[in-house]
């Protein structure tokens, strides 16, 4: 099976994007956009070693390319699933008025998802080959005319069994339309087998709590020494988090180009894609989504699970939840091919149905997540389109089951994705900061497959669940004032001794950064003050014990009779500045979306003076640089109504669930100067493979910039 799964990659490997036909192909110059219906073959389609191809690529009715085969592999081979078709082997074989062949149950699973054209020649068929569920007991094959309708394709099920052994010796099972379960508790079988294995794994070399990498934590006063006679309101605390580093994975469907990676120690995930299908989805877009949906498929483990839900006016859940093995990678495959664009925006509906597959799973992998991607409005249950947005009725459409603003949802989060200008960008980052997920902005249609690495890159990366951090103060005097958090819900007890930040997940080296303040007050009796004490809790999500980490040494500061010029943390400074930025975006957005863009523009104007002033500034702090960069760019993108609408609310609420999770996301176009300072080397190494594995000219598409590391202190000039 994993010679096949190759012979999928290479076919994958063969497709092109319109805008990359050499100019001397011949015929191309002819392709327009109404050829582009997203209807492409993603499914193996081209053979690999043993095939012979020829060098001219085969236009698709999506506008991809694909190569052609020679006639004497089309007639020996079957080009959709790519096993020998042999008379006798108890196959039916179909062959097409163009005298092209295929496995019977193969030709009739495409023409049920609404392909009614050869996959080899493109040739339009006069007569379709149907197989109905009762023509499948009795293996009889019928010949239907063409009145299939090409807009059902969100009424069909691809339920697609293990594809046959190479010898024969099994039967392989053939295709048919399945309704929907009422329950979506058809999920299949974790793979227990693969928990086990890493725990003994774990067992066998580790020792300690620490030789699994414990979370690092480490606190910065403001300032180092506070005299005696001195009291000093709101001094802050810098509270930084570092997640261990993780074990690189095989998927299996690496680039032979890129470094090897191990198979050991990564919790399998759990990952719904909730993928638009409307109408304006048509052409390059449906196309960009079903590569990037291959991309995504060919990095998931055998042990981590999928299942695709498509929307337009209704939502159909196209694959159930199965496991990524090579059998379970090829089904995905044709499930995602099978997407065609048609009807209306329902992003409600396509959410619900993609919750319930989660709730309703009878087995759990260890991480869940739901990835929701549309370019356009709900236009079946948003009732304030045209208007203020801050009265839409935005928080009923997510699920109370995942909803954690009240603290009860389920922890799945959902990352959201808005594609192109049209996009509801508040209705989608809503979503994703209820659900406790990120909202990017993919503004350049070519970058859908690296905003998915970079995704994808993070969830495949999780060390660390469930995560709380306790702040407790040490000396008695000592009282909690605010605890700055971004998003993390935080909470501190009735006489503010106590304070809990709940952080949830994290992935591999990702950081977290929390001000904490406190009062100082003057104390003659001490020359050293013990300040906070900071512990973390959380979920080893490979070994699913409990952590209880606490850090070394309770921080401290000198309390001298004098001091000179107050030393500053520039850690807490830095971090101070981003806080502002942050704030200065939330309250630009609010002036702009009361429409008051002059004086949006004036506060971010005002933020980037603040920061040009600053000690980091001045010692050109990258963090600083990066910060101004961005604000800049907001600047732009709200220069007038009409850009504002296009791209600049989606940019800023991109740039806000970046800011207040503390998590990457992607914004605009690459070759913005966006910063991507919370990208981990996780997500980076992703990208990286996303751009190298891109199949046609790298150097042809924007690509998302890489990370840059902001944790260094920086150097004087």
């Amino acid at each position: 099976m994993g010679s096949k799964w190759r012979k999928a990659k290479n076919a994958l490997s063969c497709l092109q994007l319109p805008g990359e036909l050499e100019d001397d192909s011949p015929g191309q110059s002819s392709l327009s956009a109404g050829r582009l219906s997203g209807s492409v073959l993603l499914s193996p389609a081209a053979g690999s070693s043993g095939y012979s191809m020829s060098k001219t690529p085969t236009p698709s009715s999506s506008g991809l390319l694909l190569p052609k085969q020679s006639s004497k592999s089309s007639k020996s081979t079957c080009t959709i699933c790519l096993n020998t078709m042999k008379p006798g082997n108890g196959h039916a074989i179909f062959t097409a008025e163009c005298s092209h062949s295929f496995h019977f149950h193969c030709i009739t699973s495409n023409v049920k998802h609404g392909n009614q054209i050869c996959p080899i020649c493109r040739a339009k068929w006069k007569e379709l080959p149907f197989q109905g569920p009762s023509d499948l007991l009795h293996g009889r094959a019928r010949m239907n005319a063409v009145t299939w309708g090409a807009d059902d394709d969100l009424m069909t099920v691809l339920r697609r069994q293990s594809t046959a052994r190479a010898d024969g010796s099994r039967r392989l099972p053939s295709f048919f339309h399945a309704p929907e379960p009422d329950v979506f508790d058809d999920d299949e079988l974790v793979d227990h087998q693969h928990e086990i294995t890493e725990k003994e794994s774990l067992n066998e070399h580790v020792t300690d709590s620490h030789s699994l990498g414990a979370i690092e934590v480490k606190t910065h006063p403001e300032v180092s020494a506070v005299p005696r006679s001195a009291s000093h309101n709101n001094f802050t605390i810098l509270i930084h988090l570092k997640a261990p580093t993780g074990q690189r994975y095989d998927s299996g469907g690496n680039d032979p180009n890129l470094p090897p990676v191990s198979q050991s120690s990564r919790a399998p995930v759990d990952l719904v894609t909730v993928l638009d299908a409307s109408g304006s989805m048509s052409g390059t877009k449906l196309a960009l989504l079903k590569r990037a949906m291959g991309f995504v498929i060919q990095h998931l483990g055998p042990s981590d699970r999928l299942s695709v839900i498509a929307f337009s006016s209704i939502a159909r859940r196209l694959f159930p939840l199965r496991r990524m093995t090579d059998t379970g990678r090829l089904e995905a495959l044709q499930a995602v091919n099978s997407l065609i664009s048609n009807g209306g925006t329902n992003i409600a509906e396509g959410l619900k149905k993609g919750v319930r597959v989660m709730t309703d799973r009878k087995w759990k992998n260890p991480v869940g997540s739901i990835i929701l991607l549309s370019d356009g409005q709900d236009t079946y249950n948003v009732s304030s389109i045209g208007q203020d947005r801050s009265q839409s009725n935005y928080p009923s459409l997510l699920p109370d089951s995942i909803n954690r603003s009240d603290g009860t949802g389920l922890q799945v989060p959902v990352h959201a994705f808005g594609f192109g200008a049209d996009h509801d960008s508040a209705l989608m980052h809503s979503i994703s900061e209820r659900s406790g997920g990120t909202f990017s902005f993919i503004e350049a249609e070519s970058v859908i497959q690296d905003a998915f690495a970079q995704c994808i890159g993070g969830l495949l990366s999780v060390v660390v669940q469930e995560l709380q951090v306790r702040v407790e103060c040490v000396h008695q005097a000592l009282h909690l004032g605010s605890i700055k958090a971004g998003s993390y819900k935080t909470s501190v007890s009735p006489y503010a001794r106590l304070g809990f930040i709940d952080v949830g997940d994290l992935y591999a080296e990702e950081e977290r950064n929390f001000l904490v303040t406190i009062d100082i007050p003057v104390d003659e009796s001490c020359n050293e003050m013990p300040l906070l004490k900071v512990r973390c809790f959380y979920r080893d999500p490979i070994t699913k014990e409990s952590v209880n980490f606490e850090e070394a040494d309770v921080l401290k500061i000198q309390r001298p009779e004098k001091t000179g010029d107050f030393v500053v943390s520039m850690e807490v400074h830095r971090q101070r500045n981003r806080l502002r930025a942050a704030e200065a975006m939330a309250e630009a957005r609010a002036a702009a979306e009361r429409g008051d863009l002059a004086g949006a523009v004036s506060v971010l104007e005002c933020c980037r003076k603040a920061l040009s002033e600053t000690i980091s500034a001045q010692t050109g702090d990258q963090l600083c640089i990066a910060l101004d960069a961005e604000l800049k760019e907001m600047q732009e993108r709200m220069s007038n109504r009409r850009v504002y609408e296009s791209s600049g609310r989606a940019y800023v609420l991109s740039g806000l669930s970046s800011h207040s999770s503390q998590r990457a996301t992607s914004r605009g176009n690459s070759a913005e100067t966006t910063s991507f300072s919370y990208q981990t080397p996780f997500m980076a190494d992703m990208v990286t493979r996303s751009q190298t594995m891109f199949f046609g000219s790298p150097s042809s598409r924007p690509s998302l910039r890489q990370a840059r590391s902001f944790t260094a202190r920086p150097q004087p000039r």
